[in-house]
């Protein structure tokens, strides 16, 4: 992915550090003297979590990941592992959605919310209602916080918005691919609606981030045709001043050659 820079951003509204990214303190390998803005790219959950299953099922493991937060990684207790060995490759879809640790089941949320505030992996520490409705809540304040959001079953606007947002231009456009490795995977129903169940929070959450997001499209648009027509008016009112100036010019000429005859 590559863009052409055309002007410096430093118009933008400054964001404050997104909080939950307090664990790994961001803070103290960035230097004071730039500013950084978070941004993100959500994805239909439903989709997101296949993709996420055929990528674990090819070997794919994070166990480089160590989940800090509030300055430690969780215990095993408290985060134990899907799987024995390795990895988990060859595992069905099954598998997958039956495992009640899988950190792939409300992924967007945990990644977009502030775990301190709920006691980390500690699932003990607050009743499960009240533990989902915190962390939602967290996810969609920092995402509405952020200077920046895409989605990316809307490429072409989410090109857009970035462009005008940080004054960038890329140079080709996205494109927009409705084959993917998630596409593939045919589920019936019932497995559409496990799914769906399992990552209730982050179908709550994409349903707020796409209204958000068209929202933002549209004030965006409707700001560029405003200028648009303010430019335009400003054009025109040069134009008129032009030709008026123009007028009278010719008209003082006309005179001064009148009295030059009339001697």
């Amino acid at each position: 992915m590559r863009w052409k820079q055309e002007d410096k951003t430093g118009d933008l509204p400054g964001l404050s550090r997104d909080p939950c990214f307090s664990a790994t303190n961001p803070s103290a390998f960035l230097s004071p003297r730039r500013n950084f803005y978070y941004i993100t790219i959500l994805r239909d959950p439903v989709s997101r979590y296949l993709s996420e299953w055929r990528h674990v099922q090819r070997g794919a493991t994070w166990k480089a990941s160590l989940h800090v937060c509030d300055g430690r990684s969780p215990t095993t207790e408290e985060l134990p592992s899907c799987y024995a060995g390795d990895d988990w490759l060859g595992c069905s879809l099954q598998e997958f959605m039956e495992c009640p640790y899988n950190l792939a089941n409300n992924r967007q949320v945990r990644m977009l919310s502030d775990l301190s505030l709920v006691g980390c992996y500690n699932l003990s520490v607050m009743p499960e209602e009240q533990r989902n409705k915190v962390l939602l809540d967290s996810a969609k304040e920092n995402l509405k916080r952020m200077a920046f959001f895409g989605l990316t079953e809307f490429q072409r606007k989410t090109q857009y918005l970035f462009e005008k947002t940080f004054n960038m231009n890329f140079i080709s456009p996205f494109t927009q691919y409705n084959s993917t490795r998630a596409s593939s995977v045919e589920i019936d129903e019932q497995t559409q609606q496990r799914i769906e169940a399992l990552n209730f929070l982050d179908v709550e959450l994409y349903d707020y981030a796409k209204d958000l997001f068209l929202q933002r499209y549209q004030y965006t648009r409707q700001k560029e045709h405003q200028e648009a027509r303010r430019k335009r008016q400003e054009q025109r009112k040069i134009l008129r001043a032009q030709r008026r100036e123009r007028g009278r010019n010719g008209s003082a000429a006309d005179y001064a050659g009148n009295v030059e005859r009339w001697r």
